[in-house]
């Protein structure tokens, strides 16, 4: 058969063409096979290792939260078994109709179910979000019972904060909380993971907000096999992290348990301190607050309670509360006196008032207390002659002595919160007010009314600073972390005169021990117990000329918020001082009837116990009232 020359030249081209295809289709199945051999083969590893993460995730474990417990080590803030109800979105078809099911068996109110679909839409649908915590066995076991008809509903067992003693150390220990979104800002970006954990708890108030990134401890985590969808399909290894640290305080908490029940029921605070190394062994504020609660939720209701009652659950009175120290400051007032060169034995007549210019400022004694010298001033807590020696010695030689005894000043104080009150000066009052200083303010100064302020802490402090010969202690409350002792801060001479200390002490002393000291009737008679105390009565507002025409002005007359603040200080024992005590009982009328009954039996409780004891640690020392204090 012969071609003709149009067909052979068809018959070259599509010879050409399909070598051309040929080629082509040889090169990418050349390729392709490269491409295989070089995956497949050179990076089989790599890709191994890919599949492996896309199958195997690892999530972060929430650590166990360190204990913090007393100087003897018994646990005051630990951690328990917490029955609580998770949700899973993906799993129930109406969310809101499975709440409400669930709130038949557990009390979910409207706010608390808003905050769950808040938290139920910010999270991925597979991710349990919690419903409710601290359940009862009962109620645990009920949600278990009804689990089937609950859809989307995992009942859990996990770790929570538990405070034991509730109210007892409330305002010391603070609370945990749910992580809000302001906390997160504050937060560095690599911790975030961590704080968004269901269920992760931070410190908020108190110790556990001071040391919340000791005790929070090093996270673990969990090599679980997941789906396409990120959904857990079983655990492959668990590394549980490292618990928070151990926190060690100075409490003891015998002494705190027994120091609460004693002002349980008053608006009061009480503190007592070792004189030497600072330790605080007792610290307590009433009323007070459950912990607890806010750990899990504090009820609406409940919470609005604590904000709108007129004897201030939430503040912290030892540190904020701020308070007239009325005859508890008479001491410093006499140190400054002998150090101003006054004699102690010099008397000044006491009528039952004290004349300066047009204006007469009344003795609690009102028919005056006679010849005083500074021993018997401080020992009936005499105003007139308090009133003669500070306006003899001025406001300045008084605000100086003040701030050598811790007073108008923070000690850096491991809890937040702390007040430094106020030492009024000159200088003070033109700066704040705009206003100049009158020598009146002075007079009233010198029994410890007028603008100075001070704090429950500040007081025991200034107790201290006397029984101890004169040295800076510090109050502090954190004995060790982790183990490790903390050091003490040097304890340095005050450059007071052992003459002024002595007036001091010898008058603290008669007011206890002496007939007729003003709190001789609450001393402690056991031998060698023996407390050297100061009372104090701080007037909170100003009685008018008629009243006192009347007669008698009786306290429990009158409405409570118009009481006069009954104060007490004292240490013991009186020759050998170890501890000081300070309390307040707001409104609480006189300090020898209302303040100083307290202290003694707290003070009687310490001497007893002795919690200092063996394990003490002494730090190195460097080179107006109207009615009876």
């Amino acid at each position: 058969m012969q071609i003709s020359g149009r067909d052979s030249n068809r018959y070259q081209t599509f010879t050409r063409r399909a070598a051309l295809l040929a080629g082509i289709q040889g090169i990418a199945f050349v390729a392709l096979a490269g491409r295989m051999y070089y995956l497949q083969v050179l990076k089989t590893d790599q890709y191994r290792m890919l599949a492996e993460e896309n199958r195997v995730s690892m999530r972060l474990l929430a650590p166990l939260r360190g204990n913090i417990v007393d100087r003897f080590g018994r646990p005051l803030a630990s951690n328990k078994q917490n029955y609580r109800v998770m949700l899973i979105s993906e799993q129930t078809s109406d969310v809101e109709e499975t709440l409400n099911r669930l709130s038949r068996i557990v009390e979910i109110d409207e706010f608390r179910k808003r905050r769950i679909l808040r938290d139920i839409a910010r999270s991925p649908r597979f991710m349990p979000v919690t419903v409710a915590e601290g359940l009862t066995w009962e109620q645990f076991a009920q949600v278990n019972i009804n689990e089937p008809d609950l859809a989307g509903i995992l009942p859990d067992v996990g770790e929570t904060r538990d405070y034991p003693y509730g109210e007892e150390f409330a305002h010391i220990l603070g609370y945990v909380a749910a992580v809000s979104d302001r906390d997160l800002e504050k937060e560095p970006r690599e911790a975030h993971r961590l704080l968004k954990l269901p269920g992760f708890r931070i410190g908020k108030e108190g110790i556990e907000r001071t040391y919340d990134r000791h005790l929070r401890g090093t996270p673990g985590s969990s090599q679980v096999e997941v789906n396409a969808y990120g959904r857990v399909i079983r655990e492959l290894a668990k590394d549980p992290g490292k618990p928070g640290q151990e926190l060690v305080l100075t409490l003891d908490l015998d002494v705190q348990r027994f120091a609460w029940e004693r002002v349980k029921g008053e608006s009061a605070s009480a503190v007592v301190m070792d004189v030497h190394s600072g330790d605080i062994i007792s610290i307590v504020s009433a009323p007070a607050y459950n912990p607890n609660l806010f750990n899990m939720g504090y009820p609406t209701a409940e919470y609005k309670k604590l904000l709108e009652s007129q004897y201030l659950p939430l503040l912290n009175k030892p540190l904020a509360g701020m308070y007239p120290p009325g005859s508890t400051f008479k001491m410093v007032v006499a140190m400054a006196a002998v150090e101003a060169g006054i004699e102690p034995s010099q008397r000044v007549h006491c009528p039952g008032h004290y004349s300066l210019g047009s204006h007469d400022f009344h003795c609690w004694k009102r028919g005056g207390h006679g010849a005083m010298n500074m021993h018997d001033a401080i020992k009936y807590s005499c105003d007139v002659y308090f009133y003669d020696v500070a306006r003899r010695i001025g406001i300045n030689a008084i605000a100086e002595m003040s701030r050598k005894f811790g007073l108008g000043q923070t000690y850096n104080f491991e809890v937040p919160g702390e007040k430094a009150g106020l030492v009024p000066t000159p200088e003070w009052k033109r700066a704040a007010r705009g206003e100049v200083w009158h020598q009146g303010e002075t007079v009233i100064a010198g029994i410890g009314q007028g603008y100075l302020l001070t704090t429950p802490l500040q007081l025991a402090v200034m107790t201290a600073r006397i029984a101890n010969g004169g040295h800076s202690v510090i109050p502090h409350i954190t004995r060790a972390i982790g183990g490790e002792l903390l050091p003490l801060p040097p304890s340095k001479p005050l450059g007071v005169s052992e003459r002024a200390l002595q007036v001091a002490q010898a008058g603290m002393n008669g007011v206890t021990n002496e007939p007729g000291g003003t709190a001789y009737r609450h001393r402690i008679p056991d031998p060698g117990m023996e407390l050297a105390g100061k009372t104090g009565t701080a007037q909170v507002r100003r009685i008018s000329r008629a009243e006192r025409a009347t007669g008698v002005i009786r306290n429990e007359d009158l409405e409570w918020r118009q009481r006069d603040h009954a104060l007490y200080v004292c240490y013991a024992p009186v020759h050998e001082p170890r501890y000081a005590m300070s309390v307040v009982v707001e409104h609480g009328g006189s300090g020898s009837g209302a303040a100083a009954p307290i202290a003694r039996d707290i003070m009687h409780e310490v001497l007893l116990r002795n919690p200092g004891g063996p394990q003490a640690r002494r730090p190195e020392t460097g080179s107006g009232t109207e009615e009876a204090g």
